[in-house]
């Protein structure tokens, strides 16, 4: 029966009455409802404890060094440079060690370049064009030639073969980029130029097999192709240099290895020295790592401080106000600030350091506390921030980690609004059972007390239709 046709026929204002005793009767489930809205802010606000913890656990875990990588040498950067920018530019990784080193270029490393003569633009007679690669040793006229064979190639060159078909050919052979041709058309014609994929005496092309195609690096150097530099040709070499007056030599520019943890990158051939300086920095990455931990701690310290506050005067609460989770979050938090280095240095903790906790719960950095610690002992610092480091990724672990006590606190809160759906689920069956009764019940009493006016109506007009009955 649609709620609208209650009291249609008594006059009551049965709908009125039903709504009244069934908001009566919702008050149990709108208890639960209150109560889950309060477990799902709970929900939230562990999920942005855990953020904020998370996001410190990963800024403490900074300090921490990599395998294999004392804490000094995390914190160690190093930088080159030359004094003649000209010459070629340096940089520094670990490994290196701080100095100045003279550093004299005599030779850049080259790619050979190989040209046909110029005007050449057709072979007469092909065949298989057999490129090598390989390695050119001692002094000409006595050059030796050691062909490596993994990088040969074999190229059928047609008989009347134009050059630009044969750098098409070679090029389309030499799909790695050990070899490449191209064409180029000068005032006395065109030349077709090979040059060799990398730089160096390890990488030395040897032709055969067609005639006008031909070149021996061996002994001093013969066969169709040039290298002159006055036919558009390059001869091949290794980069020449001294460090400390000692020689050395690379097959690329990029010369690694030379000296400790110094890469250098050579761009000019010179007949004096310049001087390289390496330096040691052990304060900027050290305080920059300590700076991004600070700002994470204080991020954490003042989301753990909203989520918990409480205003007497408003009688505002954070999420979390009074929430055993938020309040062993913070005592853990505290206690490992109090992390100590053990050993022998003077600085054990972070107030020694420089790192102080305000009365407001975050930490302030006293740089010039920090600067005279590094001086005074850099490895004892390192040491203490290692340790903190650990310190911190394993507490908050225990806090925001998979089997923390956070987690566990949103896991038991789940299973409370599960348990809560339930319930609810329960009570809206049971609702609608007792509207339902209420509905037949008044339903009944409507018909029932339409009946009875229906009688009294009756009644009454036929009590005033009786003899003598006054009409007044």
């Amino acid at each position: 029966m649609a709620v609208s046709s209650l009291g249609a026929g008594s006059g009551l204002d049965l709908n009125g009455i039903l709504t009244s005793l069934m908001q009566v009767e919702q008050q149990p489930l709108l208890a639960l409802q209150k109560k889950e809205a309060s477990f799902q802010a709970r929900i939230s606000a562990l999920g942005s404890l855990k953020g904020a913890l998370s996001s410190l656990q990963t800024a403490a875990q900074g300090f921490i060094p990599a395998t294999g990588q004392t804490a000094s040498d995390k914190y160690a950067s190093f930088k080159a440079s030359l004094v003649d920018t000209t010459i070629g530019t340096a940089t520094a990784s670990t490994g290196a060690v701080a100095g100045s080193y003279s550093l004299e270029v005599t030779a850049l490393a080259k790619a050979q370049r190989l040209t046909t003569t110029a005007g050449l633009n057709t072979i007469a007679t092909g065949g298989t064009l057999k490129i090598e690669l390989g390695t050119l040793s001692g002094t000409s006229p006595a050059l030796t030639y050691a062909a490596d064979g993994a990088r040969e190639l074999n190229i059928t060159i047609a008989n009347g073969a134009t050059i630009e078909q044969v750098r098409d050919a070679i090029n389309a052979a030499a799909t790695d980029g050990r070899v490449s041709a191209t064409v180029i058309t000068g005032t006395a014609g065109k030349q077709l130029v090979l040059t060799s994929g990398k730089t160096g005496l390890g990488n030395v092309m040897k032709l055969s097999g067609v005639t006008g195609l031909d070149f021996n690096p061996a002994g001093s150097g013969s066969g169709a192709l040039s290298q002159a530099a006055a036919n558009g040709g390059q001869a091949p070499s290794d980069a020449a240099f001294k460090l400390n007056g000692i020689a050395a030599t690379s097959s690329t520019n990029t010369v690694t290895g030379a000296l400790d943890g110094v890469t250098l990158s050579l761009l000019k051939e010179t007949t004096t020295a310049t001087t390289l300086t390496v330096t040691k920095d052990s304060t900027t990455s050290l305080t920059g790592s300590i700076n991004g931990f600070i700002k994470s701690f204080n991020d954490a310290a003042k989301a753990m401080k909203d989520l918990g506050y409480y205003d007497a005067g408003t009688k505002k609460a954070g999420a979390l106000q009074g929430d055993s989770a938020l309040r062993g979050a913070q005592s853990q938090v505290r206690s490992l600030l109090q992390t100590t280095a053990g050993g022998s240095s003077a600085y054990q903790t972070l107030s020694d350091i420089g790192i102080a906790l305000q009365t407001d719960g975050t930490l302030k950095l006293d740089s010039s506390k920090l600067t005279k610690a590094v001086e005074a002992d850099y490895a004892g610092v390192t040491a203490l921030v290692s340790k903190v480091g650990t310190a911190f990724k394993d507490g908050i672990e225990g806090l925001a980690g998979t089997s923390g006590t956070i987690t566990a606190a949103t896991d038991s809160t789940n299973r409370l609004i599960k348990e809560l759906g339930k319930r609810q689920t329960a009570l809206l069956d049971r609702l609608e059972q007792v509207e339902s009764r209420y509905r037949k019940q008044f339903s009944a009493l409507d018909s029932l007390v339409a009946s009875m006016n229906k009688t009294s109506s009756y009644l009454t007009q036929q009590l005033a239709n009786l003899p003598g009955a006054s009409s007044n």
